[in-house]
């Protein structure tokens, strides 16, 4: 299933900050985290919230940040992203989720303290019933925000859905999702990273649940591709870093009835004296004018790592090789 393009994903609510909640939006269970890359365990948690959401008869929303924590906090030292925020939200809503509740993460809410984060956000704002954290969950200044702190509180407002002292706040139940794992691998964002560093796209595709793809629109490069006889289509990559480098045998969505194979290159490309990391993507046999087309790009096999030539001439030669080698892959 392709989690970029389901009906399920129309059906989202997207709320941005807490200025835009209404109030249909109280009563809820959620789970609170940045998710990227919506991996097998963070689909466990949904898959587990959605089913508390039904016994309670509640929607289940997500509570997730723009940018992520680290970014805004470390930037240098910041992990590359697997998802943009398009692409991890479309991954959400096709799990069934019902709304995102997306918090903009700069100085106000750094500094935050955890219980005014519990206070204002989950207490007066959503109206949490049920909360699912992960066994590594930290929120609130300096992360003095855990799991007990989520539980005391929560226990302290009030049984869930019984009115406190004055009738204002609510309590709410907190449960803890222990790691998910695959055989004896722990599933996280930093495993997929790790994977899709070395260029293990089967143990990616594994930790995920999907094959590992990037999503862009098609825009203008410096069309040295095609002075060479290989045309590219330009992806700008609108991340700080991307997960993975090289040259790879992939397969393009959303263009065709069936995805179009092709090869690509994601880096700095080095021989024309690049700068910024782009995605850049040759379809095998494909005429068609592609600027502003929308592509899912799905890696399939890494052929191999960047580098740079003394020639384009000594460029062309190598694509020609790659594009053979991805051509006889994509036959087997």
């Amino acid at each position: 299933m392709n989690p970029y393009s389901t009906p399920k994903a129309q059906t989202m609510r997207l709320i941005r900050g807490l200025r835009n909640l209404q109030p249909e939006d109280r009563g809820c269970v959620a789970t609170i985290g940045t998710f990227d890359g919506v991996h097998q365990g963070h689909r466990a948690v949904f898959h587990r919230l959605l089913a508390h959401g039904r016994a309670l008869g509640l929607p289940a929303t997500v509570i997730t940040f723009e940018p992520q924590p680290l970014e805004f906090l470390t930037p240098e030292a910041a992990p590359p992203r697997l998802t943009r925020l398009r692409e991890k939200l479309a991954a959400i809503a096709a799990e069934g989720i019902a709304r995102v509740m997306l918090l903009r993460f700069g100085p106000r809410l750094a500094n935050m303290h955890a219980t005014d984060f519990i206070e204002r956000l989950l207490v007066d704002g959503l109206g949490v019933r049920y909360l699912l954290v992960g066994d590594d969950f930290r929120f609130g200044h300096n992360r003095e925000g855990d799991y007990q702190l989520l539980q005391r509180l929560g226990a302290e407002l009030g049984p869930p859905g019984v009115a406190a002292v004055g009738g204002a706040r609510r309590g709410f139940e907190v449960e803890n999702l222990h790691s998910i794992r695959h055989g004896e691998t722990r599933i996280s964002s930093t495993r997929v990273r790790e994977a899709l560093a070395r260029g293990d796209l089967e143990q990616a595709r594994l930790l995920l649940g999907r094959p590992y793809s990037i999503c862009g629109r098609v825009a203008h490069g410096d069309k040295r591709g095609r002075t060479i006889g290989f045309p590219t289509a330009n992806l700008p990559l609108q991340r700080r870093r991307c997960p993975l480098s090289g040259v790879f045998a992939v397969l393009v969505h959303d263009l065709a009835p069936t995805p179009l194979p092709g090869v690509a290159n994601i880096g700095r490309r080095p021989t024309a004296n690049g700068t910024d990391e782009r995605l850049e993507v040759h379809l095998f046999d494909c005429d068609q004018d592609l600027y502003g087309r929308h592509l899912r790009v799905e890696f399939c096999l890494r052929l191999r790592d960047e580098q740079r030539f003394d020639s384009f001439a000594a460029l062309r030669e190598q694509i020609v090789r790659d594009a053979t080698a991805a051509r006889q892959f994509f036959q087997r």
